[in-house]
């Protein structure tokens, strides 16, 4: 095999960054810089924090369902779940046919018609749920799949954004997204159009997680 030339122009890109990097270290005043502390806001809904969530949710064009029974509590999505051919799941309760564990591009995800994820949280105040990349297993699959379903516990919706900011998930996670709603656009005349760059349509199931055994 004849090696390749050396790639000048990617050369030169990586010595500017080295370059830019190293006199931004250099130039680092001495000392600890504290992030400002989040303040606390007066909260902005009531104090029925699942209704308030559902309301704010459906505004932006998601909707919310109570679990079904225990021995059927996806029975308010079912007939989504039947309809679809690939639904890759990320949580114990439900079963997929796509193992998500097992896919090693991000593309490989790009045919799911239904993924079933968990929130980590929610946030009443603007209808936003949290994931992080434990709850997607592949980042991916929340904007490539079709239709999300979306575990949340009741007891994991938040009052507002500052108090989602505080919890410890942002700080430790390597990546979180707040998600609300499907994608949606609007062109100049105010036509709305879900899904033109993400999933077409998100439903929360507020189920609650399985407690951890002792």
């Amino acid at each position: 095999m004849v090696p390749s030339e050396p790639d000048e122009e990617g050369e030169r890109r990586v010595s500017a960054r080295e370059t830019i990097l190293g006199r931004l270290k250099a130039n680092r005043p001495a000392g600890d810089f504290p992030l400002p502390e989040v303040p606390t806001f007066a909260p902005l809904v009531g104090d029925d924090l699942v209704a308030e969530f559902a309301e704010r949710l459906g505004k932006m064009g998601g909707r919310v369902e109570r679990a079904g029974s225990p021995s059927d509590p996806f029975a308010p999505v079912r007939a989504r779940l039947d309809g679809a051919a690939v639904i890759a799941s990320a949580v114990p309760e439900f079963s997929g046919n796509r193992d998500l564990a097992g896919v090693a591009k991000p593309t490989e995800v790009n045919d799911v018609d239904v993924a079933v994820v968990r929130a980590r949280f929610g946030v009443a105040e603007t209808g936003s749920v949290l994931f992080t990349q434990d709850d997607l297993i592949v980042n991916a699959v929340a904007y490539l799949a079709q239709h999300l379903i979306v575990l949340l516990d009741p007891a994991d919706i938040l009052v507002n954004i500052q108090a989602a900011y505080k919890r410890p998930d942002f700080g430790q996670a390597a990546y979180a997204v707040l998600h609300t709603g499907p994608s949606a656009t609007a062109d100049i005349e105010g036509v709305l159009i879900h899904g033109a760059q993400g999933v077409r349509s998100l439903t929360v199931l507020l189920l609650q997680r399985k407690k951890q055994a002792a």
